[in-house]
């Protein structure tokens, strides 16, 4: 079944809860960039957390891109979502696979590392994209992007982000969920929701075991009021296109355009979110020549 999103409201909107299946969004990720099991995991993550703060913060043309640096193995993570449910990310290693953690699961937090920060930067449209901005707290994300909602957003939520990489690097499940606490929400609620999450096996394990976003949610909430608001599908998607790589040649100066058609007899663009290459022939890069002099 395709990739989806749940948005839900739960008990007449004490919290909204967001609920997805990104395995094959992330395999698609994993596919792109070749990455190595714990490469794997940690942009998985990152995907599927950015598609849970785009797809809960962002309205119509709205786009926001998450950056991950905490200086460890895998280097910077980058990942951009909008509104719609598509998401594209890449990371600066992707050929790292770490020895398992002490609990016998791929180790984020020593790939990702936890001396930098995590940023988001969300372009409304309004000329200025806003950005916030917090220390990575722990490394393995879901509670780095928990962190981030509390302080940037003032939204306190609860996000679980969860990637199983078979042994040969492919991914078998990713999804993940995100609970935001809304003003109304009671203390004998919240404490509940806690000790639910407390004892709640991880989002992987839940879709190895077959179930859906919705039974996810039936879990979250067992007793309360589940009332589905909408769901979405979730892919992941560039938009990058040869055109807008022919812009980018046309912003190089003449000389250097020069020199790859003389030296190198054309051109190879290849685009860090998807890993599509773009050919440029020498014809095609004098062609590019010519129109950035006529402007």
């Amino acid at each position: 079944m395709a990739d989806y999103l749940v948005k839900s409201l739960i008990d007449h909107g004490m919290f909204r809860a967001y609920v997805v299946d990104a395995t094959d969004t992330v395999a698609e990720a994993q596919r792109r960039h070749d990455t190595w099991s714990t490469a794997t995991a940690a942009l998985g993550r990152t995907l599927i957390g950015t598609l849970l703060l785009s797809t809960s913060l962002l309205k119509g043309k709205e786009k926001l891109t998450v950056k991950v640096n905490g200086h460890g193995p895998v280097g910077a993570i980058v990942a951009d979502g909008n509104a719609d449910g598509t998401v594209k990310g890449y990371l600066q290693y992707p050929h790292t696979s770490l020895p398992l953690n002490t609990k016998h699961k791929l180790d984020v937090k020593k790939a990702v590392g936890t001396a930098g920060m995590l940023t988001v930067t969300k372009d409304q449209g309004l000329g200025q994209p806003y950005t916030g901005q917090v220390p990575l707290v722990s490394g393995e994300l879901g509670e780095d992007f928990t962190y981030y909602l509390a302080k940037s957003e003032q939204i306190p939520s609860a996000v679980g982000v969860s990637v199983f990489v078979e042994p040969d690097n492919t991914v078998k499940v990713a999804g993940g969920f995100m609970i935001q606490v809304m003003p109304g929400a009671s203390d004998e609620a919240i404490s509940r929701l806690e000790q639910r999450l407390k004892s709640m096996p991880m989002v992987s394990e839940l879709l190895l075991a077959g179930q859906t976003p919705e039974d996810i949610l039936k879990l979250l909430f067992t007793d309360e009021d589940v009332q589905i608001l909408q769901k979405m599908p979730v892919a992941f998607k560039c938009d990058c296109s040869k055109d807008r790589f022919a812009k980018a040649l046309a912003s190089v100066s003449k000389d250097a355009i020069k020199e790859m058609i003389e030296q190198d007899h054309g051109a190879e663009a290849v685009c860090h979110f998807c890993g599509e290459k773009y050919q440029f022939s020498e014809d095609d890069l004098r062609q590019i020549m010519t129109q950035a002099q006529e402007k």
